[in-house]
């Protein structure tokens, strides 16, 4: 895979896309109503900010039933990855209250049905 530095820090630029990818590093994988609920912002406007990290190929996505899930490409470069580490682990605190929000819904295989059924 080859990642531009640009494509990468332009997506850690924008506070919705840094939150993502910070809590994708807390929780190894979510869906859009997960990060809705976190992060208090409407499905269309995550939706469109996973798209963007899909397209720059910085997450990547499974389905499972009628839920899709995110995570961050396992095949990123070594650089890409020392930064994502390097910003979760100097910024934990930018997203401690979205994940009480998500701890507080429940567990993490019942909370998609919980939260996307609002």
């Amino acid at each position: 895979m080859q990642l531009a530095p640009i494509t990468l820090f332009k997506s850690l630029s924008d506070p919705i896309r840094l939150s993502i990818l910070l809590m994708l590093k807390a929780e190894g994988e979510l869906c859009v109503c997960e990060f809705s609920e976190a992060l208090d912002e409407v499905q269309p406007k995550i939706s469109r900010n996973l798209a963007l990290l899909k397209t720059a190929e910085i997450v990547v996505n499974r389905r499972q039933g009628q839920w899709i899930y995110y995570s961050i490409n396992p095949n990123l470069p070594q650089w890409a990855q020392q930064v994502l580490n390097e910003t979760y682990s100097a910024n934990q605190a930018l997203i401690a209250t979205p994940l009480s929000k998500l701890n507080a819904v429940g567990d993490t295989q019942n909370r998609p049905m919980i939260l996307c059924k609002k």
